[in-house]
C-alpha cells in the first residue's frame, strides 16, 4: 500500500522520495522521530484540554494560563527521555520548539476561553466542546481499493459530520495553506469517507506555530490533483523513475540527503 507519508515527501521534493526508496540503504529513523514528536504534540493538546476543566469564569487571564500550563513541562521532559531511550536523535532545538509552541498555544487558548466565559457567563467545563469537539487522534485509515494508507492526526466529529485535521508545526503561507498540506488533507478526507461511509466537504490544517486554523475545501480539483500526485509517486516508488527537479536552496540545505543528491 502507498503510505501518505510518501505523498508528503514527494510534495516536498520528488528526489528526496527517490533517494529514500532506492538509494538510502541505512535504516532511516527520521520518520519514526517525526511520529513520536507529533504524538507528543497531540498529548500536550490533550493535557491542555483536561486542565481546562478546572477553570472558573471568575479567574484572571494569568490564572487561566497557569492552570492550562499544569504538568506541561514535566510531561515534555519525561516524554523526551523516553524518545531518547528509543535511540532516536532528538535535539534541544526540537524540544525548545515544542515547548515554545505549546506555551504560545496556551496563551491564545487562555484568551479565547476568558472571552467565551465572559460572553456566555459559564465556567470552562460547560463550554469545553467549543474548544475541543469530540475527536479521534492518530487514527489509522486505509483503502484497499486505492491501495492508500495513512494516520490522520485528528478527526473531529461535530453533529455527525467528520472533519479531518492535519496538525503542523510550521508557519502557514500568507493566505490559505501550502499545496502539500492541502494534498495530504484531501488524501485523509478520501480515507475518512471510505472508513465511515460519509462525505467530507471540508478539512482543517492547524498551524500551531501561530495558533491558526485554516480550512480546506475538498473540491473536485483538489481530489484530481491528489490522484495525479499518486500517479507520480508510484512512478518513482514502483518504476524507479528518476524525477526531474529544480534545486531549492531553502529546502536543499535542510535535507539529510543533500550530499547524496549533489554528488549524483
Amino acid at each position: 500500500m502507498l503510505n501518505i507519508s510518501s505523498i508528503k515527501t514527494h510534495m516536498y521534493c520528488p528526489m528526496k522520495l527517490y533517494i529514500q526508496k532506492h538509494i538510502d540503504l541505512e535504516e532511516n529513523t527520521d520518520f519514526q522521530l517525526s511520529i513520536e514528536l507529533k504524538k507528543l504534540k497531540i498529548d500536550i493538546h490533550d493535557l491542555i484540554q483536561k486542565n481546562m476543566r478546572k477553570i472558573k469564569k471568575e479567574m484572571s487571564l494569568i490564572e487561566i494560563e497557569s492552570i492550562l500550563s499544569e504538568n506541561i513541562d514535566s510531561y515534555i521532559e519525561s516524554t523526551t527521555k523516553a524518545i531518547e531511550s528509543m535511540d532516536l536523535d532528538i535535539n534541544q532545538d526540537q524540544i525548545s520548539e515544542i515547548t515554545n509552541d505549546s506555551y504560545f498555544n496556551i496563551k491564545i487558548t487562555a484568551l479565547r476561553i476568558k472571552q467565551a466565559m465572559t460572553i456566555m457567563n459559564k465556567n470552562a467545563f460547560a463550554i469545553i466542546d467549543m474548544f475541543f469537539p469530540n475527536s479521534m487522534y492518530s487514527y489509522l485509515l486505509k483503502d484497499p481499493q486505492l491501495q492508500l494508507i495513512g494516520m490522520c492526526d485528528k478527526i473531529e466529529i461535530i453533529d455527525g459530520t467528520y472533519y479531518p485535521v492535519s496538525i503542523k508545526g510550521s508557519s502557514p503561507p500568507v493566505k490559505g495553506v501550502w499545496d502539500q498540506d492541502a494534498i495530504e488533507l484531501v488524501a485523509y478526507a478520501i480515507l475518512v469517507e471510505e472508513e465511515f461511509d460519509t462525505e467530507v466537504y471540508v478539512g482543517f490544517v492547524d498551524y500551531e506555530k501561530i495558533g491558526d486554523r485554516r480550512p480546506v475545501v475538498m473540491d473536485v480539483n483538489l481530489r484530481k490533483a491528489l490522484f495525479e500526485v499518486i500517479r507520480e509517486v508510484k512512478e518513482i516508488t514502483d518504476n524507479k523513475k528518476i524525477p526531474n527537479v529544480r534545486k531549492n536552496p531553502r529546502k536543499c540545505e535542510k535535507c539529510e540527503y543533500i550530499n547524496i543528491c549533489l554528488k549524483n
